[in-house]
């Protein structure tokens, strides 16, 4: 048994001034009574938080979860050093042996013996998208769901999908949302024109996400006068909804951050990156897909600036954005990073500092950088 002193251990419902004992790999008990272990680390004037939990990201350090399974490992390897012990690697719509082929190479990835974190499974965000919210998403790709794609795949590989990006307007009959649940496959409702109409019927079948909120979503239309609810108006009137937010302080504003905190909660808010390859490399300009790019302000844009082409954020970046600019309590902003992401998966080992569960921590200096991660309670970084 090893054990970690800290002044600061962030926990569910408060913070502690005491020790985390760790033995194989779990949390054997968190105390403010000290008791003997076979080694101590002492961190006693940093924060120590759960491992973080990213649902969506594309790739990072210069490589693609669409990649190579070496691509794959080294983009989450990658994260590790910005905090990130869990993550769904992301796919963007592409013809779908394309986005088949990623599936089969990420699950590959999830028991690579090179993988020091863990992967819950694949995160398809397409293509069955609405090709008026597309965003940077290829639109040439985007169809409506085909089930003589999707039903031999999550027949075959179901294991290594987390959860599915969908726009349930078009899911006709909700076969697709049915197919999802019925092998256990979270679907999200994202890059969507849905109506409140469209999104009950998607939630009665098991949509409980919505991806990205505010980027691609659908607001209040208005049909002869007649105002019809969007996704972003369902998701503050569901309770049931939990919702992704991209928290770079690009993207969403402070003043929109604060909005959806306010209403929804951090038990059922989840800080996402959704992150391009870009993330963590010295890159200021180039093209992707045939779209040519530039990175400033801290986002990338389309070269003419008159949109987002993605994120480079890492979970570290997000924490800041969420505690400085939104003014949202650290320990809200920690678990809107770790628990409320591992409730949204089922991940019942991991998301906070308890005892049984993963010992995936991150440690912390007063300026919320990254200091040391461990995983199965081993140092797996350490800053200079």
């Amino acid at each position: 048994m090893k054990k970690i002193r800290c002044k600061n251990i962030i926990l569910p419902d408060g913070m502690l001034d005491g020790w985390i004992f760790t033995d194989g790999g779990k949390i054997a008990r968190v105390s403010a009574v000290d008791r003997p272990a076979d080694g101590e680390i002492d961190l006693s004037d940093l924060f120590i938080a759960p491992g973080f939990i990213d649902l969506h990201t594309h790739g990072g350090g210069g490589f693609s979860f669409t990649g190579s399974v070496e691509d794959i490992v080294a983009a989450a390897n990658f994260h590790l050093s910005h905090g990130t012990t869990a993550l769904c690697p992301t796919i963007s719509a592409d013809d779908f042996s394309v986005m088949t082929g990623a599936v089969e190479r990420i699950g590959a990835a999830m028991t690579d013996p090179r993988l020091i974190g863990t992967i819950p499974g694949a995160h398809p965000e397409g293509p069955y998208l609405s090709e008026q919210q597309a965003g940077a998403q290829c639109a040439a790709c985007i169809t409506a769901p085909r089930e003589e794609d999707y039903l031999p795949l999550l027949a075959a590989r179901h294991t290594a999908i987390a959860r599915w990006t969908y726009a349930p307007e078009r899911d006709e009959g909700e076969k697709f949302v049915k197919a999802l649940s019925k092998y256990g496959v979270l679907p999200s409702a994202g890059h969507t024109d849905a109506t409140y109409a469209d999104m009950r019927r998607a939630m009665e079948n098991g949509c409980r996400l919505v991806t990205h909120l505010y980027s691609c979503t659908s607001t209040v239309t208005r049909d002869h006068g007649f105002r019809i609810p969007g996704v972003i108006e369902t998701a503050f009137l569901e309770d049931d909804l939990f919702v992704e937010i991209i928290c770079d302080g690009r993207h969403l504003p402070p003043e929109l951050i604060r909005l959806v905190y306010k209403i929804k909660g951090p038990d059922k808010i989840a800080l996402v990156t959704d992150s391009l390859s870009l993330a963590g490399t010295a890159e200021t300009h180039g093209f992707m897909q045939n779209t040519e790019y530039v990175i400033e302000d801290g986002v990338c844009k389309l070269m003419d600036r008159s949109a987002f082409a993605g994120s480079i954020a890492t979970a570290d970046r997000l924490l800041r954005v969420a505690v400085r600019e939104a003014g949202i309590p650290l320990r809200d902003a920690v678990k809107m990073l770790t628990s409320t992401p591992a409730a949204i998966l089922g991940l019942t080992d991991r998301g906070a500092i308890e005892t049984g569960k993963a010992a995936d921590l991150v440690a912390l200096d007063q300026d919320l950088t990254v200091r040391r991660v461990f995983v199965g309670g081993e140092v797996v970084y350490k800053a200079d």
